[in-house]
């Protein structure tokens, strides 16, 4: 209440004045001026506390990586706008929060069925509140099964669950007896205001009665006392009411007239009363709960309106005392929600900062590991920094709630999607790996040693090329397949190192071979040069190795004095290719048939020239891809032999189809 809504200090209450008596005729003129001085008084109406005092702000649930609970369950879905029925409960606090979610249902049902509607409304929310928060985390920790077990998140629905379905039968219960007590409350308001409006009627009609004043009075008292004993009534007939009651109360008293000693009793009564009040309001100014001042300061104006008037000396001074105090506790009410709302804005503030970097990590789409810990880092310490921040303003607070909520949640999705990409990649990596591990171990007795060692070289290399596997399995699949490689490599090294001493022999071997095939001599049986060659190639390969600081340019000679010979081979060889083509051109002049033949052997030839060309060309630019190391010389040798083998059958083709072309002219 504001100070402004106070009635004048004039405004005094005529009713219960005890003790009574009428005075005689003589003092009934001093009584009739002194009641006359006195306005028509009007009740004070209750004091009113804005919606704003009572603002309950939802509480912040703790903010996870994955997924954060709503800062807030609201009662019902649909809000209620319904008179305030409550009273205060006089059971102790008792904590529900460790129940399971059946036991919350049947703590809900006793309350309700054993416990007045009008004082368990604290205790409905807080199960309520408990009951959806335990809930939520159940469907939170089903949904993320359900994803986590491959399913789509889309296509995820909530199992029946028959707690909640009590559950919110029972609050459908309470609503509808908590409506239906309301509605009584109503109901006895209408009827306390017709039993009083009847009260008021009777006072009414003492000033007509024929009894004896004493008699008249005393049934007066009596209906005074029954009228402030009949409970409140509808807000809306408050001051209607009691203006009327005062106005016949000082008819009654003009009728009596009561003789000033008598009311001056009762003023100076009504006077202690009041000076009762003020004290107690102004030890409300010591009261450290603002809110509770307030609404104590509400109950002592309704008792104010209801205590008489005091003597007309000390009107304004109690007044302005009531008044002091009263204006002292509105204005540290009213400084304390402007404070509150001044930390409010400043909180929607710094949420709305913090939603903004939240926005920022979430828009991200980091490519790795090490990038996706250090921005989840990042998002954490923001939550972190939430918690810490108060309420903001009742409006916005669920909206920058969800708003960070939602970009925390779109942050936390697309990692779990990123890690379960990874993590499905990291476990077909795992398997990859298994299996090279298995042909390592099935080579690692191998006594082929080159062979087994380039198996093993390119085990390794496809090794390097698999990504990483789960971490929990990372060290051990790496030694098991270390352990396959370094077991045969030490059998090889022991293997070799025994034959280290005729590495000199083979290397002299090998030189005089090299020797023989560089004085080599081609006869006339091309058969028989052909199979000379390929004696010196496995001889060469049956010698055995050499020391490896000479190994390359022993192997060099050698293939660089047996291609010579068969350079000379394949010369030879299209030579006599080309002269045998010559001779079936003789032979096919005298025959039509035969020259038929030739033109479609020439097409023949032509288009295999063309696709010869086309190839050339394609082997040619490759070699320039190849890298130019040890382990692609291979490859870059057999290219090379392919283009030699080209060229020499495209002048091979060219040369006959000239002869063709020469035999038609």
């Amino acid at each position: 209440m504001n100070t402004n809504e106070l009635n004048d200090p004039k405004d005094q209450n005529l009713e219960n004045i005890e003790g009574t008596i009428v005075s005689s005729n003589a003092g009934n003129q001093d009584v009739a001026d002194s009641v006359n001085d006195l306005v028509d008084v009007n009740a004070d109406k209750p004091l009113s506390i804005s919606d704003e005092a009572y603002d309950e702000e939802p509480n912040d649930e703790e903010l996870k990586p994955l997924e954060m609970d709503d800062e807030h369950v609201d009662f019902d879905e649909e809000d209620e706008e319904e008179t305030e029925i409550d009273e205060e409960d006089d059971e102790p606090h008792v904590d529900y929060s460790n129940l399971s979610k059946d036991e919350l249902v049947q703590t809900l049902k006793d309350l309700i069925n054993n416990r007045p509607v009008q004082k368990i409304r604290q205790k409905v929310e807080g199960l309520k509140s408990i009951f959806y928060r335990k809930h939520k985390a159940e469907v939170e920790k089903l949904r993320k099964e359900f994803v986590d077990a491959g399913g789509d998140l889309e296509q995820f629905s909530l199992p029946e669950d028959n707690a909640e379905m009590q559950f919110k039968e029972l609050l459908k219960q309470y609503r509808a007896k908590r409506a239906q007590y309301n509605n009584q409350l109503e109901e006895q308001k209408q009827h306390n205001l017709e039993q009083k409006q009847q009260i008021i009627e009777k006072i009414k009609d003492l000033v007509n009665s024929t009894e004896p004043v004493g008699k008249i009075y005393q049934e007066f008292r009596d209906l005074q006392k029954q009228f402030l004993e009949v409970g409140p009534v509808p807000q809306a007939s408050l001051n209607d009411l009691w203006n009327n009651y005062h106005h016949h109360v000082q008819a009654f008293y003009d009728f009596v007239k009561i003789s000033k000693e008598l009311r001056d009793l009762d003023f100076k009564k009504n006077l202690e009363a009041k000076i009762k009040l003020c004290e107690q309001a102004e030890e409300l100014l010591l009261e450290p709960s603002v809110v509770v001042a307030f609404k104590k300061l509400q109950k002592l104006h309704e008792q104010w309106r209801e205590v008489g008037p005091v003597p007309r000396e000390n009107q304004n001074e109690i007044w302005e005392r009531f008044k002091e105090a009263t204006t002292k506790i509105n204005k540290k009410h009213q400084e304390h929600f402007e404070s509150i709302k001044e930390q409010q804005r400043k909180n929607l503030e710094a949420k709305a900062e913090l939603c903004e970097k939240a926005e920022e990590l979430a828009a991200q789409n980091p490519k790795s590991v090490k990038e996706w810990n250090k921005l989840s880092k990042e998002l954490i310490e923001l939550q972190k920094l939430w918690k810490t921040i108060g309420f903001a303003t009742k409006k916005e607070n669920n909206k920058v709630f969800e708003r960070f909520r939602s970009a925390c949640d779109i942050f936390f999705n697309k990692k779990r999607d990123f890690f379960k990409d990874i993590r499905d990649v990291q476990v077909n990596n795992l398997q990859l790996k298994t299996e090279l591990c298995l042909q390592a171990e099935a080579l690692k007795e191998s006594t082929d040693w080159k062979k087994t060692t380039e198996d093993l070289i390119n085990l390794q290399k496809r090794w390097k090329q698999i990504g990483p596997v789960p971490r929990k399995n990372s060290d051990e699949i790496w030694k098991r397949f270390r352990a396959a490689c370094d077991y045969f490599f030490e059998q090889k090294s022991k293997h070799f190192a025994s034959v280290d001493n005729s590495y000199e022999e083979n290397l002299k071997a090998k030189e005089a071979l090299i020797a023989e095939v560089e004085a080599f001599e081609f006869g006339e049986d091309m058969e028989q040069n052909l199979n000379a060659l390929k004696e010196f190639q496995r001889r060469w390969t049956e010698i055995g190795f050499v020391p490896i600081k000479v190994k390359d340019d022993v192997q060099k000679r050698f293939r660089a004095a047996i291609k010579k010979h068969f350079d000379k081979l394949n010369a030879q060889e299209g030579k006599n290719k080309v002269v045998r083509f010559q001779a079936k051109l003789e032979e096919a002049k005298a025959n039509p048939r035969a020259m038929s033949k030739l033109r479609q052997d020439r097409e023949r030839m032509f288009n295999r020239m063309r696709q010869l060309e086309n190839d050339l060309t394609v082997w040619e630019n490759n070699i320039g891809f190849f890298a130019k190391t040890k382990n692609a010389e291979a490859m870059i040798e057999e290219v090379k032999r392919k283009i030699e083998r080209a060229k020499e059958e495209i002048a091979e083709l060219s040369e006959k189809i000239k002869l063709i072309d020469k035999l038609e002219q």
